[in-house]
């Protein structure tokens, strides 16, 4: 009874159009009227308790910097970089998405801010080049995706301070499963390049090459700043965020000199406003986590898959298809804020790691943002390019496929995840 209330609650809320957050409220305070429980000073507090999180001030700070390096010329000079290196080979805008991607994961965390950067400024490129818009469109939505899973990321960032899972770990552990999910997009976009008709540029010379690539060396440097900090300890992944801010706001105004004191304005009340939305999904959302682990769900969860405990492969296998349809539905944070919380017991009584976990979590969770009905990477996407949802849905299935065979990868060969991470730390 207490799993349908939840279920029902939550469900029947979002169907009624009510706000994810106002839902996870209503979900919340649902279960403790149903447990004898109900009193408004205990909701509000933990909605106050629910937003006071040292960690989480990582969100803003990742989201701003992700901001800056769009208006302050950091990701102009990646794409113009990936551009001289890729561009005249066949297929060639293809792979400067896929590159580009890369890149931009390594410095934003956030796949609709990366998302709607490669679709303004590539994806007018592809069409006046003759590449199929469905498969452009596609191709840009699974290359965003890949945001969440390099780090910094912002989907690692909320899954452990959810399930008091090592944030760090979680940034080093998903280097490996992003650049796999970037390989297979190439092996894909290169199969179906094989008869593009598409006009091949001609090739940069090498002299274009390094300038450009020289051009871009600031916004390179972000990444190896990021990582090789978090790695020689000399800063926490929240200070990564606000070194990740600073790094982009001075190489915009004091490098190359694009920030104008008006995108720098809309640039903070745009990630000021994302940073709202999310920060208040987290806060209602830890009203329902509250109650989910007082109403004992967590445990009933356990008895449902202890069946499947002596089978590692076929219960990972079970938990993310139940991910999968759940991102289906649910957009890729509150996926994170609900669903998290319930399967961590599992995955620790089942002797799972809990960080390789977290990354096959995030990776779902990202993949469930090209599936309709919600599909809001996709959504981006079909708003820069003007074209009508089921378009973009027959170009995305090559690459989604080739995103959920890499997941699958990882299922069968976990040590994929978990080396890397032993070895670092």
């Amino acid at each position: 009874m207490t799993l349908l209330i939840f279920v029902g609650s939550l469900l029947g809320a979002m169907a009624l159009g009510v706000p994810v957050a106002f839902a996870l409220l209503i979900c919340g305070a649902a279960l403790m009227a149903h447990l004898g429980l109900f009193e408004t000073q205990i909701l509000a507090q933990k909605v106050v308790d629910g937003a006071d999180s040292y960690p989480l001030m990582a969100v803003p700070f990742f989201l701003l910097a992700g901001e800056l390096m769009t208006v302050g010329g950091l990701t102009q000079r990646i794409v113009a970089a990936a551009n001289a290196l890729f561009g005249h080979v066949r297929g060639g805008l293809g792979f400067v998405v896929i590159g580009t991607g890369v890149l931009l994961a390594s410095l934003s965390g956030s796949a609709i801010a990366d998302t709607a950067a490669l679709a303004v400024m590539l994806l007018p490129m592809m069409r006046q080049a003759g590449y199929s818009v469905s498969r452009s469109c596609g191709l840009i939505a699974a290359t965003g995706i890949i945001a969440p899973v390099i780090p910094p990321s912002i989907g690692f960032v909320l899954f452990g301070v959810t399930t008091n899972t090592s944030i760090t770990r979680l940034f080093f552990g998903g280097i490996i499963p992003g650049l796999m999910m970037g390989l297979s997009l190439v092996i894909v976009w290169w199969w179906l390049s094989r008869t593009s008709r598409a006009p091949l540029p001609p090739r940069k010379s090498p002299r274009e090459m390094l300038v450009a690539l020289g051009d871009a060396g600031w916004a390179f440097g972000m990444p190896l700043i990021i990582v090789g900090g978090l790695k020689l300890g000399w800063f926490t992944p929240t200070e990564a965020a606000i070194v990740a801010a600073m790094y982009s706001l001075l190489v915009s105004l004091l490098v190359y000199r694009e920030l104008s004191p008006g995108a720098l304005y809309a640039a903070l009340l745009s990630a000021a406003r994302t940073s709202a939305v999310i920060m208040f999904i987290v806060a209602a959302s830890l009203v329902s986590a509250w109650m989910i682990t007082v109403a004992d769900i967590p445990d009933q969860a356990v008895k449902l898959l202890m069946p499947f405990f002596d089978d590692r492969i076929l219960l990972m296998t079970l938990i993310m298809l139940l991910v999968f349809f759940v991102g289906m539905v649910l957009d890729f944070t509150p996926s994170i804020l609900i669903l998290a919380p319930v399967l961590m017991p599992v995955v620790h009584a089942a002797g799972i790691d809990p960080v390789y976990f977290g990354i096959m979590y995030v990776i779902n969770a990202a993949i469930g943002m090209l599936t309709p009905p919600v599909g809001v990477v996709l959504n981006v996407v079909c708003g820069v390019a003007k074209v009508r949802m089921e378009h973009a849905i027959s170009g995305v299935i090559p690459f989604l496929v080739a995103e959920a065979a890499t997941m699958a990868l990882l299922i069968v060969f976990p040590e994929l995840i978990t080396a890397p991470v032993k070895w670092l730390f």
